[in-house]
Parts: structure tokens; C-alpha cells; sequence
């Protein structure tokens, strides 16, 4: 792991971290980097992992990073305060690494071991905010990570669509329904899903 601080954090407001939320960043390793890093971009991550699994530590996890944005889980809208972050860099249109998975794996149950999070509150940005965001997108390999103690997969019938209730249940907001039903698609049923 390689140390490299963002000024990108402030304090955190909740009373512990419940959460954990997967990005992808969209543009290359150097140009990741370099704007979770960047003053006048004002976001952030707590980790950066690579293709080829380097693994960057940006914000202390005791402080609260800038990757949720504007965004809902359970009811609360301060994800980023009971969050930890991850972005993986990755375009959204192509699979993940092996590597990039490995290290993921690695530091996802690290990060566990440190903070009580439930499986249902391992996420992605799209989970957290649908009308937003696609991220991590439906390559990413939840079930390979729920497999390995980090999330939950499947729903009992992974024909079957949740009712909103269940939906926002289980944490979505449902507030805009089509949103919450293409992200919990892209997470549980990414079958399809473009």
C-alpha cells in the first residue's frame, strides 16, 4: 500500500463507520490520482486500487473522504460521514482485473475487521444514488465479493424483482422507483444491463 494524502476530507459527523462504497473512476490510474488529489476538485476516496492491484491510501479512515456526494442509504443522507470509500480504476465498459479484484478482496476484509459493517451496507455509488450514478457498474463482481465475506448475494430469487417495500427495506431510496429497481439491477440481476 502506498501512501499518498488527498487534502480532500473533513471531520467525520456520524458515531462510527457502517458502511462501504465502490466506485470506479472512470478515466486512468495517473489521471485518478491526480484528481482525488486535486484542491479544486473537491472529491475524494479513502483508497485508490489500480488495475494492477497497487493499492493508494488517500484519507484516513477516522476522517470523512468526499465520495458519496449527494446521496441516501436506509434513510440516512450523510453517506459519506459512516462510509468508507474505494474507487478501483476502471472505464465502467470493461471488466475488472484480477488483480484489481485481489486487492480488493485483501482490503475489503481488512477494512471489516476494523469497522462493523453488515453485509447489506457494502455498496456502490449507484446503490447510494441512482439518479446520479452507475458505478461500479454491472461488471463488477459482487457475488465474487459477497463469496468472500464482503456484501450480500443473492436476493432468495434472482428472478424475481423486490417489491419497493423490500427495496427500500433493504436500503435503497425509492423516492425515484425506476432509479432504485436499474440500480438494484445493475448490483443483484446485471444480467442485461448495459
Amino acid at each position: 500500500m502506498i501512501t499518498h494524502p488527498s487534502p480532500n476530507h473533513g471531520p467525520r459527523r456520524a458515531a462510527q463507520v457502517d458502511m462501504l462504497v465502490l466506485h470506479y473512476t472512470a478515466i486512468d490510474g495517473p489521471a485518478s490520482l491526480a484528481r482525488l488529489c486535486d484542491p479544486a476538485a473537491e472529491v475524494s476516496a479513502h483508497y485508490l486500487i489500480e488495475e494492477d492491484g497497487t493499492i493508494f491510501a488517500l484519507v484516513a479512515e477516522s476522517e470523512r473522504a468526499w465520495h458519496a456526494g449527494l446521496s441516501s442509504w436506509q434513510g440516512g443522507h450523510d453517506v459519506n460521514s459512516r462510509s468508507v470509500g474505494i474507487e478501483l480504476v476502471n472505464s465502467g465498459s470493461a471488466p475488472f482485473s484480477e488483480p484489481q479484484i485481489d486487492a480488493l478482496l485483501a482490503l475489503g476484509r481488512d477494512i471489516l475487521s476494523r469497522h462493523p459493517i453488515p453485509p447489506e451496507n457494502v455498496v456502490g455509488h449507484s446503490d447510494v444514488a441512482p439518479t446520479r450514478k452507475r458505478d461500479p457498474g454491472p461488471l463488477f463482481p459482487w457475488a465474487r465479493l459477497a463469496a468472500a465475506g464482503i456484501g450480500r448475494w443473492p436476493f432468495p430469487d434472482p428472478a424475481d424483482l423486490p417489491e419497493p417495500a423490500v427495496l427500500a427495506a433493504y436500503g435503497y431510496d425509492v423516492t425515484d422507483l425506476p432509479a432504485a429497481i436499474h440500480a438494484f439491477r445493475m448490483h443483484f440481476r446485471p444480467i442485461g444491463i448495459a
